[in-house]
Parts: structure tokens; sequence; C-alpha cells
């Protein structure tokens, strides 16, 4: 129940309110429409809706004016400190938003994204302002940062994949390739480039076929005992070389995968069956041993300890015949033994929610694989 100049209204009337915003540059007002009716749908008294109807003229004209907080924003007045609101709203278009990224493209653009380098005066300038962290640090800072961080891994691969990393996370593409790059003259040619570096592994994955040339292969071998060549486009025809390719031109001391199925290979009375580099060997023990174990998250731990399971597959008699990979005629059991160390891996993490362990994970995994065999009814 409300009272308008000592006039009652009880709830068992229906009233209706509406509201109409009336904004100029600098102040906003609300004038206000009441109307009543009686439970039976008719207009209400006389003599109250003449009353309303006078109270709220004088509402109207004397209705308070409510200055507008040039520094207030959509977050309730509160000052705008670190530029979230602005760098969220829609900037005014002028030809220079068309000739200059700026706000979220501007970061998810890797050729330009800096980082934490941006400066204060760029950060305005490009409406960055709530987009970073209220700290700046040049490249030179962010360079050792990331070398100390590098040094504290003792496993060559955890050192991979934490650059990978770098690059997923679409960091500055030139301080992602400085530590590691070599001073010298810009090469075009492949060939001079490993002549000049001297490589141990040459990865392909350009998609360009036929790019590890002989002359490519052989200087490999000038300066590699066991140079390791990988060529992992696909299909077979894009692929940078072939196997009999890569093995006649070392000499046969190669280490060879592809990314495309080759034959075995003889060269001077020796087989070498090659290796292919297939994401199958990897991925379902990995999704199997997360789901076994209901890891909450997908730990860089739990990736590594898939890589040296697969690894462990690998048999000395797979390794004098050349090969890297396990036969992919064992992908089940491999599969099973890799998903045990992934789920041993999230238990030792705390990031496992089936509980308890099992005592037998590799048992476990094998239990918990689908089996694509069927009943013969005839």
């Amino acid at each position: 129940m409300f009272s308008l100049n000592g006039t009652n209204f009880s709830s068992d009337s229906l009233s209706g309110v509406s509201r109409c915003l009336i904004q100029s540059p600098k102040k906003v007002s609300f004038p206000m429409v009441v109307a009543s009716v009686t439970p039976n749908g008719r207009p209400a008294d006389r003599n109250v809706s003449v009353l309303m109807e006078n109270t709220l003229k004088e509402m109207k004209e004397n209705s308070p004016v409510i200055e507008k907080d040039s520094k207030s924003t959509v977050t309730g007045g509160v000052g705008d400190v670190y530029g979230e609101d602005s760098a969220t709203e829609d900037q005014t278009i002028t030809p220079w938003n068309f000739s200059v990224a700026s706000g979220y493209s501007l970061l998810r653009n890797p050729h330009y994204n800096k980082g934490l380098a941006f400066s204060e005066k760029e950060r305005d300038s490009h409406y960055l302002r709530g987009l970073l962290p209220p700290v700046v640090f040049n490249h030179e800072l962010q360079v050792k940062k990331l070398m100390n961080n590098l040094r504290q891994y003792d496993v060559p691969l955890q050192r991979y994949m934490a650059m990978m990393d770098l690059q997923v996370v679409a960091h500055n593409v030139s301080m992602f390739k400085r530590p590691w790059a070599h001073d010298h003259e810009p090469v075009k040619e492949l060939v001079n480039a490993v002549k000049l570096i001297k490589p141990t592994v040459l990865i392909g994955s350009s998609g360009t076929g036929k790019t590890f040339t002989k002359e490519v292969v052989q200087a490999m071998a000038t300066f590699n005992k066991k140079p390791v060549i990988f060529a992992l486009s696909n299909p077979t025809s894009q692929s940078e070389c072939t196997a009999e390719e890569a093995y006649t031109w070392s000499e046969g001391r190669a280490i060879f995968a592809s990314g495309s199925p080759f034959a075995p290979v003889e060269y001077k009375g020796k087989v070498f069956v090659s290796g292919q580099g297939n994401n199958a060997y990897i991925f379902p023990g990995l999704g199997l041993g997360l789901i076994i174990s209901g890891a909450i998250r997908v730990h860089d731990d739990m990736l590594l300890a898939a890589s040296e399971a697969l690894a462990a597959e690998v048999s000395q008699e797979n390794l004098e015949k050349g090969l890297i990979y396990p036969p992919f005629a064992n992908i089940r059991k491999i599969s099973a033994h890799i998903a045990a160390k992934v789920a041993a891996k999230a238990y030792e993490l705390g990031l496992a929610t089936r509980l308890p362990q099992p005592e037998n994970l590799v048992t476990y995994a094998e239990s918990c694989m689908y089996s694509p065999s069927y009943r013969s009814y005839r």
C-alpha cells in the first residue's frame, strides 16, 4: 500500500507504472505516468484521478535533475581505472580504426601482439586498457624470464612443449624465435641453410613435396652420424622425400619417419622399415587414460607421460630396423599402456575423480576398451 497526499490505494487495485528515459548530453530526467483502475476494470474515483493528475503535474514541473557524471561508466559509476569498459565498447568508426588493429583484434593477431611489452601510450592508443595486466615488461625481460623457465626443465620434450605453448598462446613471433635464432645473412635455399646451421633434425610439415632433395639429405649426413629426417606432410605426393630416398642418400644412416606410409626399403642387403608419425599412437590412449581416471584437467605432464609410454613400447629389434615407433599392429596393447600411464599421472597430480585408484591400471584400461566383435546368429 502506498499514499499520495493522503489518498490511499489498497492492494486490490491495479496500478501500472511506466517510465520514460529522456537523456540530454548533460542531464537525465525521469517523469512518471500512473494509471489506476478498480478490480472490476472501471476507472477509479474521479477525485482520486484529479488528485493524481495534479500531483504528477507538480512532480513533473519540480522533478529533480540528475547530473550525469562524465566519469561514470556501465559499472555503476565506478571510475574506469584500467579501461575495461572502453576496451569492450564500440569505438567511433574512423579511417584510423580500419588501418590499425585495436582491442581484442590486436591481441588475437600473433604478428602484432607484444603482450606485456605494450607501453602505456600504446595501450591507450590501441584500447588495450583492461585487456592486459597493469604492468609493462619489455621484450628483453620477457626473454630472460622465458629462458630461465626453460632451463628448469630436465627433459628435452618438456622444453619443446613449453616452446609450442608460446606459439599456441600467440605470443609475439619474433620473441618466440629470438632465443634460438642464428645471427647470419638471410638464406633462401634450404640446402644452404642446412650447411650453414648444421641441424641434427630436419622436420618437414609445409605440405610442399620434394623439399628434401638429394643435396639436402647428403648435407645432413655429412655432419650427423644418424641424421633425423621427418617428412611428415600428407598425402604421399606431398611428402618432402620418400623413405627410399632418405635411406639411399644417407647411405642407410638416416632415422626416418613420415606422415604417409611407405613400404620397407632394402639397402645394401639390409631392410629398413620406416615409421609413420601418426597421432593415432597417442590420442586414443590419452583419451582413455583421462576417462578411466575421471581427470578434471589435462596437464602437460600427462602428455609427457603418454609420449614416454609410447617410446617405451619401441623394442631394440624395432630400433635395429630403423623404427622409432612400435608396429601399428599392436595399437590396442600400446593404447592400454599409454592410458595406464596417463591415468597414473592424473592420480599422482590429484586430478583424478574415479576413486579409489585401480590396482592394475593396464588391466583396467583393457577392460574399458570397446571390442568390435559380434556374435553370429546363423
